[in-house]
């Protein structure tokens, strides 16, 4: 069964910093794209940053030169280093792996993390 796990959402005043951490564990063959989401109260889920296995990045407009994501393939890990945080941002962070496994035969799936909550206070 894999499982992605978050971590480092809270708590901080608008132009910190944070930074979370998604681990993917089970019986992984390999991991494709992974990527933050954030849903706002009343507002759609959207993409915030994406990387490939490769390294190649894409990210919301509105993070833009604040966030960075980046991973560790061999530990099955992305992060996403957030700075100059806005009240705006505030939102539960949602981690998304594209994951391939063997069951005998190969599959590939889009998982998700629990959600980690992130509020920036003004």
């Amino acid at each position: 069964q894999v499982q992605l796990v978050e971590s480092g959402g809270g708590l901080v005043q608008a132009g910190g910093s944070l930074r979370l951490s998604c681990s993917a564990s089970g019986v992984i063959v390999s991991i494709n794209a992974m990527g933050w989401y954030r849903q706002a109260p009343g507002k759609q889920r959207e993409l915030v940053a994406a990387s490939t296995r490769g390294g190649t990045t894409n990210y919301a407009d509105s993070v833009k030169g604040r966030f960075t994501i980046s991973r560790d393939n061999a530990k099955n890990t992305v992060y996403l280093q957030m700075n100059s945080l806005k009240p705006e941002d505030t939102a539960v962070y949602y981690c998304n792996a594209d994951i391939a496994t063997y069951s005998g035969r190969y599959y590939t799936n889009a998982y998700w993390g629990q959600g980690t909550q992130v509020t920036v206070s003004s």
